[in-house]
């Protein structure tokens, strides 16, 4: 199955009553397992979680680690890209040049990777301790 064809298929299940923007993702995993996830919403407008979201934690619950491609759609204009949010967590289980695809369901389709979505991201890296305050 493809990741776009994964991503179709699981967007009709997003839990999306008060917005009716139903997301489907789908992450293919270094293994080759594709794990997908949806957009579900909640009466408390911040408590909902998107669907990249939901493909990363089916990722990491079904064992894997690392991301090799990317696929998100949904019933909109144009392409949408993940949030701001989401952009980081795609980075923490991506490489920069990890492939993005996404697409609409009138099959308007853009590809871009992961350092194009998040040019500069924050990541462990930062964190190591150096100089004096060490």
């Amino acid at each position: 199955m493809s990741l776009l064809d994964a991503a179709t298929e699981i967007r009709p299940r997003a839990y999306a009553p008060y917005s009716g923007f139903r997301v489907g993702a789908a992450v293919r995993a270094v293994s080759g397992n594709i794990y997908q996830g949806v957009n579900v919403e909640n009466v408390a407008y911040p408590e909902g979680t998107c669907a990249e979201a939901g493909a990363i934690a089916a990722m990491i619950a079904g064992g894997d680690t690392r991301i090799a491609e990317v696929c998100v759609i949904a019933d909109s204009p144009r392409p949408v890209p993940p949030c701001g949010g989401c952009r980081q967590k795609l980075a923490e289980f991506a490489g920069g040049d990890v492939k993005v695809t996404l697409a609409t369901t009138a099959g308007q389709i853009l590809e871009t990777t992961v350092s194009a979505l998040l040019p500069g991201a924050f990541d462990a890296g930062h964190m190591a301790k150096t100089g004096k305050d060490a």
